[in-house]
């Protein structure tokens, strides 16, 4: 019997094109999928000829895959990951890892590993991420699960995984448990926030700038080509010259109401459960959830005003502000998602290697840019950097900035155009610069209500204090301090 490598659940896109990236790289694939026609319509497909295998059952998808037993499912997250592994595990052997490669929640793989783990097997919970193209020519791939299943993946895992100009794969090692997909999790964040800040920019040039969409691609060409060069401004360069039928631009004819998929909203949950401010890409999750109230936004439109965009200054001058503000509030982007795992590393006991995290980023995913590469020199520098506000190169680069930032923002609100994420960056770049914010008086409203207690300028950190504010309160105060 021919064996293989590695096996395969799931033929959608990204699995399919994963297995062919696996072939083409010299390994041998079995492929299962619970609708068996996908798994002939492959092999007589795209899989003709090639050193993939076949299998109508889970039985036949196990047996010639090589001990330890690698499988990897790429299935919907949810009920199905659970299904899968309660089919399968009565056909493996203890020591047999099981790969989850979707987007599931972290919470689940953190779950899905302890009990692999207490049956004998192994389980890593994998992000991938680079859309159908990155799974063909190489993803950007964030293992985590169990720490020993890791040498048994990683040369299949390395070998399909992009490569940096340097030739370094992007796939590294994560960390235990639910790792992998939390960070997979904290890039799909990035993403989203990356995504909107470009997309308020757009509505800068084309409703305060008055530029049409030809005018605006040779400026994100022009961007492209330095400090902001990226996937997603190269991908935005593109959208902004294609052409429809009757060749005006397809882009201006396209409805306005974003789609989610979930991985943004769990970043902000799990912000919001680990007290680590994710502003701009909550207002990132927010933006697509107010995009989809179309129809409440026409109606509102016709009965509430506000001002018409009017722009009489240095059009060339307010671009190169416009450049600087996107490019400042991408560092507050990222320094909020490395501020989150760093939050998580410390609650879950994760060892977060956040410099090779950059690594992973550098390639096939869509986050990938230049600007990674300073990231990961950064924490090289520094592994004990608690954000990345404080590393020279970026300090230098905000500092510089932030005046068009701030004639950016100003700008778009005085003249009724929406950019929260421009502007929620901004606020928390000021917020985290001031040494004395305005929660002295937030913690004498909780100790007034509720006698929640605070501590003083004047005492040592860890003394707390109440105050019968009214007189009416007496002494007693609540039974937990909650900062």
């Amino acid at each position: 019997m021919k064996q293989a490598d590695i096996g395969l659940i799931g033929l959608a896109v990204m699995g399919e094109n994963l297995i062919l990236n696996m072939e083409s790289k010299g390994f041998t694939v079995a492929c299962y999928n619970r609708t068996v026609s996908k798994v002939d319509n492959f092999l007589s497909g795209r899989a003709k000829g090639k050193h993939i295998l076949g299998a109508h059952t889970l039985e036949e998808l196990v047996k010639p895959v090589k001990t330890p037993r690698k499988i990897m499912m790429m299935v919907k997250a949810g009920r199905a990951v659970d299904d899968f592994i309660e089919s399968i595990l009565p056909l493996l052997s203890k020591g047999d890892i099981l790969i989850d490669g979707g987007n599931s929640h972290f919470p689940d793989t953190i779950r899905r590993t302890a009990y692999l783990e207490g049956k004998g097997f192994r389980y890593i919970g994998a992000g991938v991420s680079g859309g159908e193209e990155g799974a063909l020519r190489g993803p950007s791939i964030m293992p985590g699960g169990s720490p020993s299943a890791w040498p048994e993946v990683k040369p299949i895992f390395q070998t399909i995984a992009a490569k940096t100009d340097d030739g370094e794969p992007c796939c590294d090692w994560v960390g235990e448990n639910g790792a992998g997909h939390f960070v997979k999790m904290v890039h799909n964040g990035i993403e989203y926030g990356d995504m909107q800040l470009i997309c308020e920019t757009y509505q800068i040039m084309r409703d305060l700038l008055g530029m049409g969409a030809d005018e605006m691609h040779e400026v994100f060409a022009e961007w492209n080509s330095g400090d902001l060069d990226s996937y997603l401004i190269e991908i935005t360069r593109d959208i902004l010259a294609y052409k429809d039928e009757d060749g005006k631009p397809l882009v201006d004819k396209i409805l306005d109401t974003a789609g989610q998929k979930g991985t943004g909203k769990w970043a902000g949950i799990a912000a919001l459960d680990l007290a680590a401010p994710l502003t701009l890409i909550g207002e990132a999750v927010f933006a697509r959830c107010l995009s989809a109230m179309k129809d409440e936004r026409v109606a509102a439109s016709k009965v509430l005003t506000g001002p018409k965009p009017a722009f009489a200054g240095d059009k060339k001058a307010f671009l190169e502000d416009l450049r600087r503000a996107l490019y400042s509030a991408k560092i507050v982007s990222y320094a909020q998602g490395y501020v989150m795992m760093r939050a998580a590393a410390a609650e879950y006991k994760w060892n977060l290697n956040y410099g090779g995290i950059a690594l992973i980023w550098r390639g096939g995913c869509i986050i990938r840019s230049v600007f990674l590469g300073k990231i990961k020199e950064a924490f090289d520098k520094n592994q004990a950097l608690d954000n990345l506000l404080l590393d020279p190169f970026f300090k230098e680069k905000i500092l510089s900035s932030q005046d068009g930032w701030r004639r950016v923002s100003a700008a778009a609100l005085a003249n009724g155009i929406p950019v929260p994420a421009l502007a929620s960056a901004l606020c928390y770049f000021d917020g985290f610069r001031c040494g004395r914010l305005p929660a002295n008086l937030l913690q004498a409203q909780r100790d007034y209500f509720g006698a929640h207690t605070y501590e003083r300028t004047d005492q040592p950190r860890g003394k707390y204090f109440h105050t019968n504010w009214t007189g009416r309160g007496g002494t007693t105060a609540a039974g937990t301090y909650t900062a």
